[in-house]
């Protein structure tokens, strides 16, 4: 956790912005993944999110859904991610997160896979469908090992329910930008920037915003209004569609680093087309 806290510590005392990163451990192949997340981390990434490939991820978009599929095909397993994580904290120096659903952990099994986790390195875990009722095993566990637990609230969230969500986590809180799946969009949502205050109005931890960061004038945006910005699917295309991973990693390096300038800008001035689409 403390990490995590020195990430959004140095940011602000930059004013601006953490930029957090998102990929699936075993995609596009393992060892291949290690690769593409350290050029993340080389290209201006503060924090990484490592996603465990699941055959049912409910709120993940195509884009997503495909590399994950990929991942299990190639092989992916639990020791996979946990191997992922050990490189990527190996190689680099910044925080590493675990992305998943709770059925991965509850089948790994809780006590172990925050030991496990703390083991390699692991800074915390975001539990996308983990309810905040239901979370004190995980909790316990992950408080014994020193791991941040991060959970997601939504446009939807009422205002009881945000200081209830909040109270529980630790590390930051990630606030998805609007309702439905993951994926890059054309514009940020105006809800956005609402549920961030909202957010704030219940925490002192971080509030990091996530779902449809795809460029640089968007991370500008968002990074105007909150602590840190998450972008996933838009890494994920790069080298989803690339016709080879040489050209995968070049395009994602170009993309982070277009990201990582635009945390930097916290553009509060947003464009014609972008503040007409979110209106």
């Amino acid at each position: 956790m403390e990490q995590l806290d020195e990430v959004f510590t140095r940011a602000a005392k930059q004013d601006r912005a953490a930029l957090i990163g998102f990929l699936p451990a075993g995609f596009p192949s393992i060892g291949a993944d290690v690769q593409a997340m350290t050029a993340m981390v080389d290209s201006g990434c503060d924090i990484i999110e490592v996603g465990v490939p699941y055959s049912d991820p409910m709120l993940d978009g195509p884009v997503n859904q495909a590399a994950y599929d990929r991942a299990l095909r190639g092989g992916a397993t639990m020791d996979a991610v946990l191997n992922t994580v050990r490189a990527v904290t190996t190689h680099t120096e910044v925080p590493v997160l675990v992305m998943t659903y709770w059925n991965c952990v509850d089948r790994y099994g809780v006590e172990k896979f925050a030991a496990d986790l703390a083991a390699v390195g692991g800074a915390g875990c975001i539990l996308l469908d983990l309810p905040v009722h239901e979370s004190e095993a995980w909790r316990k566990a992950a408080r014994r090992h020193r791991l941040a637990t991060i959970f997601v609230v939504a446009p939807s969230t009422r205002d009881d329910r945000l200081g209830t969500i909040t109270a529980a986590g630790s590390g930051f809180v990630y606030a998805a930008s609007l309702m439905g799946v993951t994926g890059a969009r054309d514009f940020v949502s105006a809800d956005a920037e609402t549920l961030v205050r909202r957010t704030r109005a219940t925490t002192a931890l971080p509030v990091c915003v996530g779902l449809g960061v795809a460029t640089g004038a968007q991370a500008s945006q968002v990074a105007s209004f909150a602590d840190g910005v998450i972008v996933g699917s838009a890494v994920v295309r790069q080298l989803l569609e690339a016709p080879d991973f040489t050209t995968g990693l070049a395009r994602t390096r170009q993309l982070v680093t277009e990201l990582a300038r635009g945390v930097r800008t916290r553009n509060t001035n947003v464009d014609g087309a972008a503040r007409q689409s979110g209106a």
